[in-house]
């Protein structure tokens, strides 16, 4: 199989109206979650990812009930078909009542996360990023310094799905570089090239990066990923 990256968007509208697309472990997971948003988010991912590995099986692909994310000991998500482990990296975000899955297979690593563009205050950068970046977005426009500091942060944050360690690195020990600072502002949906140095150690992730209106997407990985495709969710199979 060809490392092929692919990814799905879906929003809160998209989700089925019953819950019968969940597998065992699925729903007992969400009957342990009491907090509406994180019911909904729980869903809207793994509705995402589903959807995006039907469109990745094609003919091949089983009723969504039969496809399961499970969390792995670090928490990342780990795809399965009737109880055997499927050949892909998967990685879902979601944000804003939008959910992003991405797709790579066999073990290479893959990061992605999805970011709504808002008003962010200066203590994310003054907590969480580097002294390069924080020069980066004091020195960009001021009408594109949200969008310039939520690509930073989702970068991040592929960045550390991609090495699964989450939240437990301090991500002031990520460093990203996206080239042209004002290129941020590229509402297009074009993917553009984005780095992120970890530590000296690792060698530098490669990743990367599309914005629409309101969103903003990264994908990163080792060894470097190809440019990402997306995918067209297929009318799902018995999911209720």
């Amino acid at each position: 199989m060809s490392d092929r990256i692919t990814w799905l968007t879906q929003d809160l509208a998209d989700l089925p109206c019953s819950l019968t697309w969940l597998g065992p472990s699925e729903r007992a997971r969400l009957d342990q979650l009491r907090v509406a948003k994180r019911r909904c988010d729980f869903l809207l991912g793994r509705w995402t990812a589903k959807r995006a590995i039907a469109a990745v099986l094609g003919a091949l692909a089983p009723p969504a009930a039969a496809i399961e994310l499970r969390a792995a000991p670090d928490g990342a998500p780990e795809a399965f078909v009737d109880g055997a482990p499927l050949p892909l990296v998967v990685s879902i975000s979601h944000s804003a009542g939008r959910g992003l899955a991405a797709l790579r297979p066999g073990g290479a690593s893959l990061g992605a996360d999805l970011e709504h563009v808002e008003p962010r205050t200066t203590l994310l950068v003054e907590d969480f990023f580097t002294a390069g970046e924080a020069a980066r977005v004091a020195a960009c426009d001021p009408a594109e310094r949200d969008r310039l500091i939520t690509l930073f942060w989702s970068a991040k944050e592929s960045a550390l799905k991609a090495l699964r360690l989450g939240l437990r690195e301090d991500p002031r020990h990520i460093d990203v570089a996206v080239g042209d600072a004002g290129a941020a502002h590229d509402a297009t949906g074009a993917w553009h090239p984005l780095q992120v140095t970890a530590s000296a150690e690792r060698p530098p992730l490669a990743g990367w990066w599309r914005s629409d209106e309101t969103f903003i997407f990264t994908l990163v990985g080792e060894p470097p990923i190809a440019l990402p495709e997306a995918v067209i969710a297929l009318a799902p199979r018995h999911a209720g």
